[in-house]
């Protein structure tokens, strides 16, 4: 009945998939089916559950069909042995039943299980079957993403058009957009709302520009975007210039000198505008704010203000006047000058500058010259209250003061200046000089100082002169046209004196001078050659020197020159006999002739140097590799040398490997001998030296040779060194009373040995001491045996000779003893030739009679 039911419900499923709008139908006891829908909302990543029922069926068939296909596919089962989840159930996310229930609950949920599902219910099966189609429309929807948002212009111009674009990369519909506005002050508007993505924006203006971000939201969620900066591109608009302070006037701007006066330049624009002042025309300041401190009256003038946007590269421009007002800098300038050829005086008064001019008169008792023409014809000019003429016959003595009063009406009281008339208080002074080309000859007079100018000329032989002029006066002649047969002569003359005064100069060529003719030195050293040039009146040319070949100097390596106008000394670096011995020559000239001087230089050769004598030569050790030199110098009161010259090699014989070809015997091989090796020592007071990394097989030789700059002296007599002084007899007494000592100290251990184990070793102890009262008697059969001898106290002497150490009797029983004869013999010496042991070499029968005395 089961199976017949399921076949029923397949049938009735299939049918109903083809109509998807029913109402609910409950089966009654008829047999009928009923129906019902729902639906069900899900988002992406989040569980729903889809309720078949309220209760637990008997059997259930939950199955997906996917939107826009007719294909019915189970997901899950359960015919009463359990639900079966199939494949299917995999891609419609983590789906799971619903313990005591027909529900499926589903996890994780993927856009893939947007769809209808289907619950076959079977309630009563084995009374009365009742069946419910349970239709779940499951809706999933996606939240919406960060929107992020786009502008086709970030930057655009005034008047231009643009839009606004606000995407996102996830979200189900329906959509809804709010646009936001936050100006750079922080006021947040909405500039518009709906379900559009875009809007536009057309004929953009500065109120534009702004933060922009726009807020997405759907049934889910709501999102809101990263604000975009809106940068509306304008301006400049007609600059305006505030000035401070403020002063107007009919031309524009004023301001008074010495204030400080600020000019602030402002125009509309973005991005900012750049600000370039100009004063007349020129530019003078880059900045919105043009300050001129303690501004001047050379400051009056037009200042305009051009405003430029760099991005749009437009501008505008604003112009204005300012007008500096100020009184006349300083106080009146009063002044006195010659008139009417220097035989009279004429007073200045003068305060230029000020708006409005100043007013200038002079004071005291004078007597102007009347507006006429002059006895030489020469026209006055009129007087007036600021240029007076005083006749000579009112001119006073040395030291009159005139006094001019000035007024202004920016001051608040007025000024006055004064002048003197007065001779020059020194003489005229005359000298000559030459252009540094020496195409020209300047003679100069000059009588300074006197109120007024004093009128100078020249006159001199031949009709070379020149006309007056004031205070000084420069007579130029070509180089090498002065005359030296008569003097030339400075004429000056002041209206305060009746006669002029007068300076000559003499034109004479150079002399020079040099403090040695002679100069001597000895080779390799530096010498110096002066010339000096003695005072004249005429400046010569650079001063020259020549060397012994004829060829001009300059610096070189071997040459140094020290020169000025007046002097140049030469230096002859590291003189050598043959090179630089000879006439050296001083040249120079003036525009009058020229001179020169010669001096002699003699390079000498430096003295051979003083002998030196070896003292010491002596191994400073036995490892034979360090040798102390110790030298002495003959004449060491009268010097002459500069170091020492040590010299080693050694000169030993070794026997060599060679052998010839008809004998076996090695055979001496001479070595070639070597250099000497050389050791130099800078030092002229060192009078010892030790020489290292010797090798210590080999004999040397040494010697040593004074020298100085330039001379090798004669070398010592060779000397070999010697071996250091032998010092070991302490060593060898310490050695010999040790060794006694610790002899001394095994002969009483042993002793004391014997005696304690005498009854363990008796043979031993009868051996050395015996028994009492016994004689014994000791036979000598061979000379050998006379190397033993024993002593009359029964006593026998162990030992070499007293050269060797000391000797130690010792106490024997009288015993035979077995002595072979190599034991009884001394060893013989490497040169002596014993004979050979051999089978007929029997041992000797020694017999020593001992006699002891027991304590």
């Amino acid at each position: 009945m089961v199976a017949q039911l399921l076949g029923l419900t397949f049938l009735f499923l299939c049918s109903r998939l083809v109509t998807t709008d029913t109402e609910v139908v409950k089966i009654n006891h008829k047999g009928e089916v009923v129906y019902k829908d729902s639906s069900v909302y899900g988002v992406v990543g989040k569980a729903v559950i889809l309720e078949c029922g309220t209760t637990l069926p008997a059997l259930y068939i939950w199955s997906f069909t996917k939107p826009g296909t007719d294909a019915i596919k189970a997901v899950v089962y359960d015919l009463g042995k359990g639900p079966r989840i199939q494949k299917l159930a995999q891609t419609l996310g983590q789906l799971s039943i619903i313990s005591k229930s027909a529900a499926v609950s589903i996890e994780k949920l993927p856009l893939s299980a947007h769809g209808l599902f289907t619950c076959q219910a079977f309630y009563d099966i084995e009374n009365e079957p009742v069946v419910y189609y349970y239709y779940v429309h499951l809706t999933v929807r996606v939240p919406v993403s960060k929107p992020y948002l786009l502008m086709s212009d970030a930057s655009p111009v005034e008047g231009s058009t643009m839009w606004m674009r606000c995407n996102l990369d996830n979200g189900t519909g329906p959509l809804q957009y709010v646009w936001q506005h936050e100006t750079h002050r922080g006021n947040v508007s909405t500039v518009a709302q709906g379900n559009s993505s875009v809007i536009n924006v057309t004929n953009v203006n500065r109120n534009h520009t702004g933060w922009y971000r726009c807020a997405v939201s759907n049934p889910v969620n709501s999102e809101i975007s990263n604000r975009l900066w809106l940068d509306t591109i304008y301006g400049p608009d007609l600059p305006q210039i505030d000035v401070t302070p403020y002063s107007l006037t009919e031309r524009g701007y004023s301001a008074l000198e010495r204030e400080t006066v600020s000019l602030q330049c402002q125009a509309q624009s973005n991005p900012v505008s750049q600000y370039v002042w100009f004063y007349n025309n020129s530019q003078v300041y880059t900045g919105p704010q043009f300050t001129i401190t303690k501004i001047l009256r050379m400051h009056t003038g037009d200042y305009a203000c051009l405003a430029q946007n760099t991005y749009l590269n437009t501008r505008s421009r604003k112009t204005i006047s300012l007008t500096v007002y100020y009184p006349p800098d300083g106080s009146p300038s009063c002044s006195v000058q010659p008139a009417l050829n220097h035989t009279s005086v004429r007073l200045l008064c003068s305060w230029p500058g000020g708006l409005p001019s100043a007013s200038l008169h002079w004071t005291g008792d004078l007597k102007p010259v009347d507006p006429e023409e002059s006895e030489s014809g020469e026209r006055k000019p009129p007087a007036s209250n600021t240029a007076i003429f005083l006749p000579p016959e009112n001119l006073t003595s040395d030291g009159s003061v005139f006094s001019c009063r000035g007024s202004h009406p920016a001051l608040r009281q007025e000024t006055e200046c004064s002048t003197r008339t007065y001779v020059p208080p020194a003489e005229p002074v005359c000298f000559a000089y030459v252009t540094n080309n020496r195409q020209y000859l300047m003679l100069s007079c000059s009588w300074d100082g006197g109120a007024p100018k004093a009128l100078v000329w020249w006159e001199g032989p031949g009709g070379q002169g020149k006309g007056g002029e004031e205070t000084s006066n420069i007579l130029i002649l070509r180089y090498g046209s002065a005359r030296s047969e008569k003097p030339y002569t400075c004429h000056a003359k002041h209206p305060l004196l009746q006669q002029t005064k007068t300076c000559e100069l003499t034109l004479e060529a150079p002399v020079l001078l040099t403090q040695r003719r002679v100069v001597s030195v000895y080779e390799g050293s530096d010498v110096q050659l002066t010339c000096n040039l003695r005072d004249n009146y005429l400046p010569v040319t650079e001063i020259t020197w020549f060397n012994n070949q004829g060829v001009g100097i300059r610096d070189t390596s071997k040459y140094r020159l020290l020169q000025t106008s007046a002097w140049a000394n030469l230096t002859v670096r590291d003189t050598d006999e043959t090179q630089d011995s000879g006439e050296y020559r001083c040249t120079t000239f003036n525009a009058v002739g020229g001179t020169e001087i010669n001096v002699t230089l003699l390079v000498k050769k430096h003295p051979m140097p003083p002998n030196a004598t070896l003292i010491t030569v002596m191994y400073n050790s036995r490892q034979r590799n360090e040798v102390e030199l110790e030298w002495q110098v003959q004449d060491e009161e009268h010097g002459g040398w500069t170091g020492f010259i040590l010299e080693h090699k050694w000169v030993s014989e070794r026997p060599g490997r060679r052998r010839s070809n008809d004998s076996q015997e090695p055979t001496l091989e001479r070595i070639a001998p070597p250099p000497w090796y050389r050791n130099f020592i800078q030092d002229p007071d060192v009078r010892g030296h030790t020489v290292v990394r010797l090798t210590p097989t080999m004999t040397y030789q040494f010697r040593v040779t004074p020298v100085n700059h330039r001379t090798i002296g004669h070398p010592s007599a060779t000397k070999t060194p010697a071996e250091p002084s032998s010092n070991m007899y302490p060593a060898v007494i310490g050695a010999a009373v040790g060794g006694m000592l610790f002899a001394a100290l095994l002969t009483v251990l042993l002793l004391v040995f014997i005696i304690r184990n005498r009854n363990n070793n008796p043979r031993l102890h009868d051996m050395l001491f015996g028994s009492q009262h016994s004689q014994s008697r000791e036979n000598i059969n061979f000379p050998e045996d006379e190397m033993v001898r024993g002593s009359e106290g029964g006593m026998e002497e162990i030992g070499g000779s007293s050269s060797s150490g000391p000797s130690m009797a010792l106490p024997r029983a009288a015993s035979p003893l077995t002595i072979s004869p190599m034991s009884a013999t001394p060893s013989p010496s490497p040169s002596s030739h014993a004979p050979p042991p051999g089978d007929n070499n029997e041992p000797v029968n020694v017999t020593i009679t001992v006699k002891a005395t027991g304590s």
